[in-house]
């Protein structure tokens, strides 16, 4: 219930120098009190405290801060324990602050809470969540703009345009009988053709730079011994996946994260490509181009040292069917052997020997990423947020047909779906099944 005074640890678990137990509603001063054994605490002064349990025993020495609503996160009255990190000093105090008539927060409860005390918007709320899985500081930059409410501005500015082109409908309504003015009808249909261009301009940005905010995922594809592992286990410097001369070695994907620049990815060394027998390799082998499905970037690895043969033009099939609107990097590998490799249909980014010298994929693996960088445009981070936009765009093009047959009536209701879309960017309090999904994705204590 809202009136509940609820807690939870607020640090992520495991040992560290501090851990934050975060108490929020009507009684978070009072149990404070209680476990403290103090009377006073004044509002935003962080205050150095024993902490008790209910049966008067000494937990820790902590620095307890008050927060007095409206003016805190939540807008309730807030308190924060900063205790001695650690699994056992945490958990006493939040079982001490349970035993004190507190309950345990739900996942994403405190956010929750923000939000419908009016403090953040749904938007904000969710850049909140975002930031802290940020694998990127473009992403972070990103981010923390919208937690400041660059995209609820945004969002107002949209709808607001909306209400006002609404509103030439709603006037003229009561003179249906009449026809329009040839050059307001133009002039609505401009106005929407500008919305319409911003929403897709925006839309295509975001879905663009969907691995700016989720992590690019890089799949290294090729037939089998033409040096996947070698060159993934050189990408994150150290021998994570096996290396032999035995076809068939990798029989599944094999994924690790690497910073490269201020990119954080995801590279999944993916099983050789082939026609296989056994049956476990063959499931290895799908799995890889399910890896190639889902990938941002693919790199596609030739033997230079080999002639070409049917399995390397598997693979050419396999990216122009699966990966021809992906990043792809194509690589004539083992460049120190005697070369063999020929095929007139491929074209190679660069040369290399992955058990050497990996700098010029790196480099190129970098450009790509910031070719995605942080720009000007706002930038949806949600699938609800495209999912709302994408219904704002078809409730705006379903809208030019009843405009232009002057049928005002089914021409504003497109318009009010439009609008209720947009709003469901930030304030969607209709649907409390869509609310307790979103903050129950959110982390516990935030």
């Amino acid at each position: 219930m809202q009136n509940d005074t609820i807690v939870a640890i607020a640090t992520a678990n495991g040992i560290g120098s501090i851990a934050i137990i975060r108490l929020s509603g009507d009684d978070a001063l009072l149990i404070a009190k209680k476990l403290s054994h103090k009377e006073n605490f004044k509002n935003r002064y962080a205050t150095l405290t024993n902490i008790y349990n209910i049966q008067n025993e000494l937990i820790d020495e902590s620095i307890v801060i008050y927060f007095q609503g409206p003016h805190s996160f939540t807008a309730e009255d807030v308190v924060e324990i900063q205790c001695h990190g650690g699994y056992i000093v945490a958990q006493s105090i939040l079982k001490a602050a349970l035993e004190a008539g507190a309950r345990l927060a739900n996942a994403g409860e405190f956010s929750k809470r923000a939000f419908f005390n009016g403090r953040i918007d749904l938007s904000e709320a969710e850049a909140i969540a975002q930031l802290i899985e940020a694998k990127s500081e473009d992403a972070a930059k990103i981010l923390a703009s919208q937690m400041k409410g660059s995209l609820k501005e945004f969002i107002e500015e949209v709808r607001d345009d909306i209400i006002h082109i609404l509103a030439y409908s709603e006037v003229t309504i009561d003179y249906a009988e009449e026809d329009l003015p040839e050059d307001l009808v133009a002039q609505i249909k401009a106005k929407l053709d500008t919305l319409y261009k911003l929403l897709q301009k925006t839309l295509i940005a975001s879905e663009s730079r969907a691995g700016l905010m989720q992590g690019f995922r890089v799949a290294i594809v090729g037939k089998p011994n033409v040096g996947k592992s070698s060159l993934l286990n050189a990408l994150l410097n150290y021998n994570r996946a096996i290396v032999s001369d035995i076809a068939g070695t990798t029989r599944d994907t094999i994924e690790e994260q690497v910073k490269i620049g201020t990119h954080l990815i995801r590279i999944v060394d993916t099983a050789g490509i082939r026609e296989a027998e056994d049956a476990i390799e063959k499931i290895g082998i799908e799995r890889s181009l399910e890896a190639i499905k889902q990938s941002d970037i693919v790199i596609a690895l030739f033997d230079g040292s080999r002639e070409a043969d049917e399995e390397d033009r598997q693979i050419i099939e396999l990216l122009n069917a699966h990966a021809a609107e992906k990043e792809k990097i194509i690589i004539k590998n083992k460049v120190d052997l005697p070369q063999k490799f020929q095929m007139s249909d491929i074209s190679f980014d660069m040369e290399l020997n992955s058990k050497d010298d990996v700098s010029a994929l790196i480099s190129k693996l970098q450009e790509i990423m910031d070719r995605n960088n942080l720009s000007d445009e706002i930038m949806l981070i949600s699938e609800r947020q495209i999912s709302a936009v994408r219904e704002t765009m078809q409730n705006i093009e379903e809208s030019y047909e009843p405009l232009e047959m002057q049928e005002l009536e089914i021409f504003s209701f497109h318009l009010n779906e439009a609008i209720k879309a947009m709003a469901s960017i930030t304030r969607p309090f209709e649907n409390d099944e869509m609310l307790d999904k979103m903050f129950g994705s959110f982390c516990l204590g935030k």
